[in-house]
């Protein structure tokens, strides 16, 4: 795999479980859907096969292909990552695969306990939380302060309307789409069985990350862009993973119709992946190739965070967000001259 990136000898370190955990993460719910037919029925066979296979090679640590959980920083992160794509698709990821393999992974995911989490409780703390809570699932012993107390500090992050700070400031980049409300949606959604006292939690995160889906389905523009604030632009279409995560658990809130939601998640997949250099040259950017835009923890890699803006392909065909016939999105609406109700803050609406 070619590592393009501003040091290149760094990043290759972690570049290849940045690319095997993000891609798993978005394309998990498409692998575990059971409804397919015909050509994308074979295709998603063939593709369970080649993702247990490399389940396998990349925590074998007798394979050429052995992934690097715990030397630096970084792979906290994307074992992270990969935790997520495996709670996301457990037939495939987990139940399906071989003992031993099973054995391998955990071994993987406890080796990135070696990465300490930072003391502020920025989305960084997630990824701690993410890994433990999928060791949990796999009937393993969790770490209270990796879990619990990681949870704990990025609720204490909550700034409001939907959003929370990464650490005690707010940041406007799409840190909240790409990190924060998904895996704590996800993790809460285990802990709560593992702990009842977290059920109100729970249910207080997915309020906001429904007014959250619904602000970044107002941010999507009549063209399909979206504004390129912050931080990991080169993320590209990962940047809605909360809109779409909210799709596929047919959670959105209630003034999105799911059409609506597929047609402006088409438009802005379709402004990007079709741009000139986005696939050719293989590295960042956001509309294309921009190597410019990527910071110095941008490597090929880290690109594949993309696919979690494809979370809806977990939903079966006859679902209305596939079934539904085209629509217009809000901004689209708003901009051809349509009168709508006038948009609310999260606590409006309470």
């Amino acid at each position: 795999m070619p590592v393009e990136a501003q040091n290149s000898a760094d990043r290759a370190k972690y570049s290849h479980l940045e690319a095997w955990g993000r891609l798993l993460a978005g394309i998990a719910p498409w692998l575990d859907l059971n409804s397919l037919e015909g050509q994308e029925a074979a295709l998603q066979k063939e593709y369970i096969a080649l993702a247990q296979k490399c389940m396998d090679s990349a925590t074998d640590p007798a394979s050429p292909d052995f992934m690097n959980f715990s030397a630096g920083n970084q792979p906290l992160v994307d074992a992270a990552f990969l935790a997520h794509g495996i709670l996301r698709s457990p037939r495939v990821l987990w139940h399906g695969l071989h003992g031993r393999v099973q054995g391998q992974i955990v071994d993987a995911l406890k080796s990135s306990r070696a990465v300490r989490t930072p003391g502020g409780g920025n989305n960084w703390v997630m990824f701690a939380a993410m890994v433990e809570i999928a060791l949990h699932y796999m009937g393993e012993a969790t770490i209270e302060q990796r879990l619990e107390g990681c949870v704990a500090k990025m609720l204490a992050c909550y700034k409001g309307d939907g959003a929370y700070g990464d650490g005690p400031n707010f940041r406007f980049d799409y840190y909240n789409a790409f990190v924060i409300h998904p895996m704590l949606i996800d993790v809460l959604a285990l802990l709560k069985d593992k702990e009842p006292r977290y059920i109100l939690t729970y249910n207080e995160v997915l309020s906001r990350a429904r007014r959250y889906a619904a602000v970044q389905e107002r941010m999507i523009a009549p063209d399909g862009t979206f504004p390129p604030v912050g931080r990991s632009l080169t993320y590209r279409f990962g940047a809605l993973q909360v809109l779409a995560q909210m799709a596929l658990r047919s959670d959105l809130p209630p003034e999105l119709k799911p059409a609506q939601v597929r047609c402006a998640l088409t438009s802005v997949i379709r402004r990007i992946i079709e741009a000139r250099g986005t696939f050719d040259d293989a590295g960042p950017g956001l509309c294309g190739y921009q190597p410019s835009l990527a910071e110095a923890y941008i490597s090929t890699g880290s690109l594949y965070l993309c696919s979690v803006g494809l979370l809806p392909l977990g939903l079966p065909r006859e679902h209305e967000f596939w079934s539904g016939a085209p629509e217009k999105w809000t901004s689209q609406k708003i901009w051809s001259g349509e009168s709508l109700p006038a948009d609310k803050s999260l606590s409006e609406k309470l």
